[in-house]
């Protein structure tokens, strides 16, 4: 009861406050490659190790991604800059299609992206989300945020969010929305990964949240897709291999 007065009071306060935001943030997505290997009950020991050892104590993969929003919507999408394993290697290749549009006014997604060597189109309705609010407080990008928390069952991942009281926009990275503020970090399965915002730029959305006119893959619904990220995930426990060098994490 404690947690939904708290939601309620922040969705109120922030709506007085603020009658419109929109503009751009800029994350940083780390993956910590031996702590999400540790996560993974069916990697052998020795995988373990093996994949510890290739790393050679440096495992971070970091990321740059893009969220543009408003009160209307969200597009979450990759940013120009290479990530550090296409610094590394001097890499000069397409970047990986992938973007995720939400639209609060009409209560639909739609996500693009490559997910074993295909590329699909995911449409369907905006699903609620079942948050837990909980009391603790954080400084992000010079913002005062709120935690909450959500498991993913299909990829046996606890999610922790940190959402910005003043800016009332229910977006946020990843596949993630719907608390009262924009979601400013993620930390998924204990530091695994982390989304964090280092920049939130003022920005008049224009056409920054369009989806191309002509998108080509193979198109699907959430549960099409839930679907098929559950069997993949089953085949590599078979095999006792990490699924999510295959897949987002």
């Amino acid at each position: 009861m404690k947690n939904i007065i708290t939601f309620i009071s922040v969705f109120l306060i922030s709506c007085v406050s603020y009658a419109q935001q929109e503009g751009m943030v800029r994350y940083t997505r780390t993956t910590y490659w031996t702590k999400l290997n540790s996560t993974l009950p069916y990697l052998s020991k020795q995988e373990k190790e093996k994949q510890a050892y290739m790393f050679g104590g440096r495992d971070e993969g970091i990321e740059y991604t893009l969220l543009y929003f408003n009160e209307k919507g969200s597009y979450y999408t990759q940013s120009e800059q290479l990530n550090s394993w296409e610094e590394k290697y001097d890499y000069n290749g397409r970047k990986e299609v992938f973007g995720i549009k939400r639209d609060f006014d009409k209560n639909s997604m739609t996500e693009v992206f490559e997910m074993i060597g295909k590329t699909y189109i995911m449409e369907d309705s905006l699903k609620q989300l079942n948050w837990k609010i909980l009391n603790d407080i954080k400084d992000v990008a010079g913002h005062i945020c709120m935690k909450a928390m959500i498991q993913d069952t299909i990829k046996k991942q606890k999610i922790i969010a940190w959402f910005a009281q003043d800016i009332p926009i229910i977006a946020g990275p990843e596949r993630l929305y719907g608390l009262p503020g924009l979601i400013l970090e993620l930390d998924i399965n204990d530091g695994a990964v982390i989304v964090e915002a280092t920049k939130i730029e003022p920005l008049k959305i224009t056409t920054q949240m369009d989806l191309p006119k002509k998108m080509k893959g193979k198109k699907i619904n959430e549960l099409a897709f839930q679907d098929m990220v559950r069997k993949f995930i089953q085949e590599k426990i078979k095999e006792e291999q990490n699924p999510f060098w295959s897949i987002r994490y």
